[in-house]
């Protein structure tokens, strides 16, 4: 990379030329072929054009990962290592990823379209930051004493689960992924992750780092390939302990399925969103929540489950708040996502652009007023972009502002009360995150109280780091990612009851 403090689109499509496409799963310290022998087509959204072919893994690259898994789990060669010494080849973990930084915000940006200067910010640092919080938190979880008479000794002591699998999502491949892998390798266990096939590639890249950081072979793998195929394997898999998954809520329902048939494992959902963002007439700065409203919707493209995609405006203020919104979208407009100037690059593939664009013509369907945006753009580039939308007149029975589009397309809804806003925001099957704006405080925490959501953010949008919990309430899953809440998903809990002998 040119070591100029700005690198350019130039500099950034230089190193794209010399890349080397990581493809083969990681299965026991080793990239290897899928056994069938079978790939697919790992397309970039940037412009159409095939990056590489990618292992796609089945029963028996699932059988096989879980197999060394489970060795590794049983040998206590990571389980049984000091605290102390799982962090620092965590840690050691964390800063082969940042010293690797370039590389994987390249592979993040051409796999799944993510603006670069994102990819490198957010995602690959982010992952980095997860995975070192994380190494730091291990030798601060203690162990318990029950309160009991002078007699007896009740040990409470957290255990590693044994084998997880990670199955994550392709809209923050990498940084998703180490909120789940982290916590899991911290507590000892062994890990098979599992990417989306429309994003692989960083997943395969940190494989080999995990390796040169010192953790063990078998400890952790990556299957790429189909959810149909190997995520169904590893899901009805017997000799998995526990399920941690990001995704669609359909999915999730179907993961549960999978774990009644098999063993019963542990599944831990975080699943979709279609999240209230609430302003009041009395916001304290309407310009600043009207920028956070543009970027709620527009980051990513829109494919964040907790974008805020239901705008839910005090009627007062509805017609000069929009105003502000549109203004605010315009430096969100679609760019190449190689130009480190773009804040809004391309949709994941051609099926998620379709689907995008299916719901913009649905809203205008059903009689909701397009008020911005809505076009395909750069069609001639052969990649996947769209422009940020805006529905007004909108309402909670329209499928635009019922149901999880992600992609950039904001329903406009008004209110006339604390109550009514509270009442049209919980009105829906999720309840990942919300967000209120409002100068007073007692409203603020009022209906901060009454929503019924994982995360509220109170005058800012998507706001907390490594210390909050994160997840949702209702059909958009269970457990909690980040913080030490996340070490629940990964430990059994023993009970040790001891009798002291009488003198």
């Amino acid at each position: 990379m040119n070591k100029k403090k700005h690198p350019t689109r130039e500099d950034w499509e230089k190193l794209a030329a010399n890349l080397t496409f990581p493809h083969q799963a990681y299965i026991n310290g080793e990239y290897l072929n899928a056994a069938s022998g079978e790939t697919f087509d790992c397309i970039s959204p940037v412009d159409g054009k095939t990056l590489t072919q990618v292992a796609s893994c089945d029963v028996a690259d699932a059988d096989k990962a879980v197999k060394a898994a489970r060795a590794a789990f049983e040998s206590g060669v990571w389980r049984d290592l000091p605290p102390a010494k799982r962090k620092q080849i965590l840690q050691k973990f964390a800063d082969l990823i940042t010293q690797n930084r370039d590389e994987l915000a390249l592979l993040e940006t051409l796999d799944m379209g993510k603006p670069i200067r994102f990819s490198s910010s957010v995602d690959i640092s982010g992952a980095a930051r997860t995975i070192s919080w994380t190494a730091e938190a291990i030798d601060k979880v203690y162990g318990e004493l029950a309160p009991t008479s002078v007699d007896k000794i009740g040990m409470i002591t957290r255990e590693a689960v044994g084998v997880v699998v990670n199955i994550v999502p392709w809209n923050f491949p990498l940084l998703m992924a180490s909120w789940k892998f982290a916590p899991a390798l911290a507590m000892g266990n062994s890990v098979i992750l599992k990417p989306s096939e429309k994003s692989p590639l960083t997943a395969l890249r940190v494989a080999g780092l995990a390796k040169e950081a010192g953790i063990p072979d078998g400890v952790f793998n990556v299957l790429p390939g189909l959810g149909s195929k190997v995520g169904k394997a590893l899901a009805l898999h017997m000799d998995v302990d526990t399920l941690a998954f990001t995704g669609s809520t359909a999915v999730a329902k179907q993961l549960m399925v999978y774990a009644g048939e098999s063993n019963m494992k542990r599944v831990w959902l975080e699943a979709g969103g279609k999240s209230p963002n609430i302003v009041f007439a009395d916001a304290p700065n309407l310009e600043k929540a009207a920028q956070a409203a543009a970027q709620g919707i527009a980051f990513n493209m829109g494919q964040v489950c907790t974008a805020g995609t239901r705008l839910l405006v005090e009627a007062s203020i509805k017609d000069e708040f929009v105003a502000l919104v549109k203004q605010a979208l315009v430096k969100w407009q679609p760019g190449h996502p190689l130009d480190p100037k773009t804040l809004n690059g391309a949709i994941v593939d051609k099926q998620q652009l379709s689907k995008v664009l299916g719901y913009i013509e649905k809203g205008q369907q059903e009689g909701a007023n397009l008020a911005f945006g809505g076009q395909q753009a750069f069609q001639e580039t052969g990649g996947c972009y769209v422009q940020p939308t805006i529905f007004t007149e909108a309402e909670n029975t329209m499928q635009i502002a019922a149901e999880e589009i992600f992609g950039p397309v904001l329903s406009v809804l008004t209110f006339d009360s604390m109550q009514d806003a509270v009442t049209q925001a919980n009105d829906t099957i999720y309840g990942l995150a919300a967000a209120v704006w409002t100068a007073d405080l007692n409203k603020a925490h009022k209906t901060a109280k009454a929503l019924r959501a994982g995360s509220v953010w109170i005058n800012n949008y998507d706001g907390g780091d490594m210390t909050a919990p994160f997840g949702g309430y209702k059909q958009s899953g269970n457990g909690r990612d980040k913080s030490l809440h996340a070490f629940d998903k990964y430990t059994e809990i023993k009970a040790t009851w001891l009798s002291l002998e009488a003198d």
